[in-house]
């Protein structure tokens, strides 16, 4: 694959504009396809990315291939980075079927469990890569200068493997990219994780500073808990995730505050202002993702007879915020999942 084929960042938010960003100062051939109001900030002010291990770089409007238009943005396209939210993946995908050509590939660079599937459905016989995005990226939009997306914590894009060409085009100074032979069960892996959107979204903390409290971790245990005895029941296989099993993730977060910080460094080697993407979608008054990781873990619970009743109730929680609540204590979550536990317990078996 040359190095020089047209990669179009589908939905280019946070994410994809860090993505398409570190892709275009590589010199790779970037175009964003994005929402006018951010067009129109990066073609005044250009894009600023900065890092966790201190890079800050920039590219000014000048080196920047931005478009608001489907048509226009897949027209050359060689390869698309799908990088919209988990509800917009249908429409994105439709976008693409009518307007990328035929031998583009495809690669999902999103949350949660369902989008892969569902763009290997709406995309039938075109080419498709499972892909992920472990890390944390933060946008701020300061007047008067280059809007900068901020990458707060560590990891690699991972794509699926037998596709060399791919992930030394997408291996590049601040990116990394790996390969890694179980796309689906990592996909699982990361949801676990992603679990902690929801709570963090709930606190109004910084992620630091949420994950440094005992008490907001007992909560996300008992959320991971949950989602793992779901997948341990449906024989699913979760491969280590940045090196850490999913299985024991849970046992760190319950260690007190003095162990946690000396066992799980690397977790809290975040930045101080960093917050989940949810916070963010909270914020900007969008719809959240907590229907698509939550809400997975519900439905593969409904599949092996059980309920998972925690995440129902931070499903709830977040919708509560969504439509103006205020922040929670831990203290009020923790009711909130205690009472919907007891619930399932007081409801009889179907008959």
């Amino acid at each position: 694959m040359d190095d020089q084929v047209r990669i179009v960042v589908a939905g280019a938010g946070s994410i994809g504009c860090f993505v398409g960003g570190s892709l275009a100062l590589a010199d790779r051939k970037v175009r964003l396809l994005l929402r006018p109001r951010l067009g129109d900030r990066l073609r005044e002010f250009g894009l600023r990315l900065t890092d966790l291990d201190g890079r800050d770089r920039s590219l000014p409007p000048g080196r920047l291939d931005l478009s608001t238009d489907p048509a226009e943005a897949f027209g050359d396209a060689g390869v698309i980075l799908v990088t919209v939210k988990s509800g917009d993946t249908r429409e994105m995908a439709r976008l693409i079927s009518r307007h990328a050509p035929p031998g583009a590939i495809v690669v999902s660079l999103q949350n949660g469990v369902d989008n892969v599937p569902l763009l290997r459905s709406e995309l039938a016989g075109r080419a498709m890569v499972a892909g992920m995005v472990p890390f944390n990226v933060a946008q701020s939009l300061p007047d008067g200068v280059a809007p900068r997306f901020h990458r707060s914590t560590s990891g690699a894009v991972t794509i699926e493997e037998g596709h060399e060409k791919l992930r030394t085009l997408l291996d590049v100074d601040g990116l990394q990219c790996r390969a890694h032979p179980d796309m689906a069960g990592l996909a699982w892996s990361k949801l676990i994780l992603n679990l902690n959107n929801a709570l963090n979204a709930l606190s109004g903390l910084s992620l630091r500073e949420e994950l440094s409290q005992r008490r907001w971790r007992l909560l996300l245990a008992r959320q991971m808990t949950e989602a793992l005895a779901v997948t341990r029941r449906a024989g699913l296989a979760l491969p280590r995730i940045e090196g850490v099993s999913p299985a024991m993730i849970p046992h760190i977060l319950r260690l007190p505050d003095v162990l946690f910080g000396i066992v799980a460094r690397r977790m809290l080697a975040i930045d101080p202002q960093a917050t989940s993407s949810m916070a963010e979608d909270l914020a900007a008054g969008r719809k959240t993702e907590a229907e698509f990781l939550q809400g997975a873990v519900v439905r593969l619970a409904a599949t092996q007879g059980m309920k998972a009743p925690m995440a129902e109730a931070i499903i709830a929680m977040v919708a509560d915020r969504e439509k103006g609540g205020g922040s929670r204590t831990p203290e009020e979550v923790a009711r909130r999942l205690a009472d919907a536990r007891d619930d399932v317990k007081a409801t009889p078996p179907p008959s």
